[in-house]
């Protein structure tokens, strides 16, 4: 018996899988765990609209990404935050803090947890910052922070 995989099986395939099995493990395995259903056309026809259908939101994320990264690539956002006299901060600039410099000043929304920053910055000046906006598709944006007393 045909059917199409709503999941992944071990040792038969991994979910949207056309695989051919034994007809009583299909019907009391795998049908009634919700694993498989049988593969008729319209099961197929629907399998194939619900994946072209993922694949163009897919595709849909990834330029509004591209959208986004270029928005943001070599922008400077401005913070300012109190200082010694030798430069080093009073503290440190977060990713929270950097996430709403740049809602406010480039008017995009960013998580914190998109931000590459590692520990923070703790020193007065310019720092580069990547911005990790999809998998794979990232921008750079500098920091700039100047000291106040």
């Amino acid at each position: 018996m045909k059917v199409i995989l709503q999941s992944d099986v071990k040792g038969k395939g991994k979910k949207g899988d056309l695989v051919n099995v034994n007809d009583g493990y299909a019907r009391n395995f795998l049908f009634p765990k919700g694993l498989a259903v049988e593969a008729t056309k319209a099961a197929i026809n629907d399998f194939k609209g619900k994946e072209s259908s993922a694949a163009y939101h897919k595709e849909q994320e990834i330029l509004a990404a591209k959208e986004t990264a270029a928005k943001l690539e070599g922008k400077t956002v401005k913070l300012s935050a109190k200082a010694g006299d030798n430069g080093k901060l009073f503290g440190s600039i977060t990713a929270q803090g950097i996430a709403d410099a740049i809602k406010m000043q480039l008017h995009v929304v960013v998580d914190k947890r998109k931000l590459v920053l590692g520990d923070g910055i703790k020193t007065i000046g310019n720092t580069e910052v990547e911005v990790k906006v999809y998998p794979e598709i990232s921008a750079k944006i500098n920091v700039l922070v100047e000291g106040e007393k």
